[in-house]
């Protein structure tokens, strides 16, 4: 998505100027508008990124948990009556963490000032705060409801990491049992294969072939670790600098769909991350335009994001969202007609609330199904290098023992 830096009138006669994010120049022109009549001038601009002396420890990544609490928190105050300056104020203050501590206590002073919630939250929050969060509380603070905004929001990212930490908590077996194997087959062959190999070698004895490939690997590795280590950190860099590019962020997310097993999860995440956004911005008041573009900002997968992006011309024109999508080829089969008969039905919202609970344990079943896979590969693994390792060894002490 690129930036743009723009002039416009707005909707009181006032210029003014700011920046904007959009899938193109149209786009951009269309969020604009909404807070003004007239664009007299639009840039696209290079976003720089910041140095490493500037970099906030900890990277600029929103902490999903204190996010949601921070939700919940707004709902049960504001539903008790509490003005929304006093209302953040107060959750500013008992914030511990110290982003969102910032973000509030500056917002705090906007809303004080008689500044719009949803703007101050823009504003401040930068890039840091989702897109669904601030167009639903914008939503609601239009229509009166701000409490049930925030409720909504609190029960989308609820589920969001809650599923992270289900994801997470089973990842930590086979992630362990991996870094543990790396370890232990680098030490085996820097420290102890070496230990054995002297031995042999002292007793002058022709050494059976596989325990020859053991010491071609051992003293391979005692030679190269570090030119190793360089060449994977190389090869990551490039990787990196490579996914950043608009090409290679496109190339990467269709190689993320095409991936074995894998790939179905990506698709999978893609299609639960559609259907619940967009129930939870058509439920907050947004027109289904607005929301498909919002929904695109957010979704993981690059490729996708793009696709979804581009059906908001093709609705502007007058198409249903279950066209625009069949056009657009990058979503499931029962995605897109659920939300066709949803359209057809009259029952939009309701029918993509079904279908994100489904594409979330479908979602679920297939993590569930990856790990399950992941485990005893990982274990065969490890029993076969171990057991080449240990082959290797005891053939040749037993030749050893036959010729002394």
């Amino acid at each position: 998505m690129a930036t743009y830096k723009y002039t416009a009138i707005s909707k009181d006669g006032v210029k003014v100027s700011g920046v904007v994010e959009g899938f193109n120049e149209f786009d951009a022109v269309d969020r604009i508008k909404q807070d003004c009549d007239i664009v007299l001038k639009l840039t696209e601009v290079e976003e720089k990124k910041p140095g490493l002396l500037s970099m906030e420890i900890g990277g600029n990544r929103l902490n999903a948990k204190a996010f949601s609490l921070m939700c919940a928190q707004f709902s049960i105050i504001l539903q008790s009556g509490i003005p929304i300056g006093r209302t953040v104020r107060l959750i500013g203050d008992k914030m511990t963490d110290k982003k969102l501590k910032g973000i509030l206590k500056k917002v705090a002073e906007d809303v004080e000032a008689g500044r719009s919630v949803a703007t101050s939250f823009q504003e401040r929050g930068g890039k840091l705060l989702p897109a669904v969060f601030i167009e639903t509380i914008r939503a609601g603070e239009e229509s009166g409801n701000l409490s049930k905004a925030f409720e909504t929001m609190y029960q989308h990212y609820d589920k969001q990491v809650k599923m992270r930490a289900k994801v997470r908590n089973a990842l930590i077996y086979p992630v362990f049992v991996l870094a543990l194997a790396v370890v232990v087959v680098i030490v085996l062959m820097v420290k102890v294969v070496p230990t054995f190999m002297d031995i042999f070698a002292s007793y002058d004895a022709e050494l059976p072939l596989i325990t020859q490939s053991l010491i071609l690997i051992s003293n391979f590795f005692r030679k190269y670790i570090f030119l190793i280590i360089v060449v994977f950190a190389a090869i990551a860099l490039i990787f990196k600098l490579y996914a950043n590019t608009e090409k290679g962020r496109m190339n990467v997310a269709k190689l993320a769909l095409k991936i074995p097993v894998l790939g179905n999860v990506s698709l999978l995440s893609a299609a639960s991350e559609f259907a619940a956004n967009l129930t939870t911005l058509i439920g907050a008041g947004l027109q289904l335009t607005r929301a498909v573009s919002i929904t695109a900002r957010v979704i993981n997968n690059y490729y996708i994001s793009q696709c979804v992006g581009k059906m908001t011309s093709r609705l502007e024109e007058g198409h249903t969202l279950g066209e625009c999508m069949r056009e657009a080829g990058c979503l499931p089969d029962i995605l897109v007609d659920m939300t066709a008969v949803g359209e057809e039905t009259g029952e939009l919202e309701s029918t993509l609330h079904t279908v994100s609970g489904y594409y979330e344990s479908e979602l679920d079943m297939a993590v569930q199904d990856v790990l399950k896979k992941l485990e005893p590969t990982l274990l065969i693994g490890m029993a076969v290098i171990a057991g080449y390792i240990v082959l290797a060894v005891y053939i040749a002490m037993f030749q050893m023992y036959s010729v002394m």
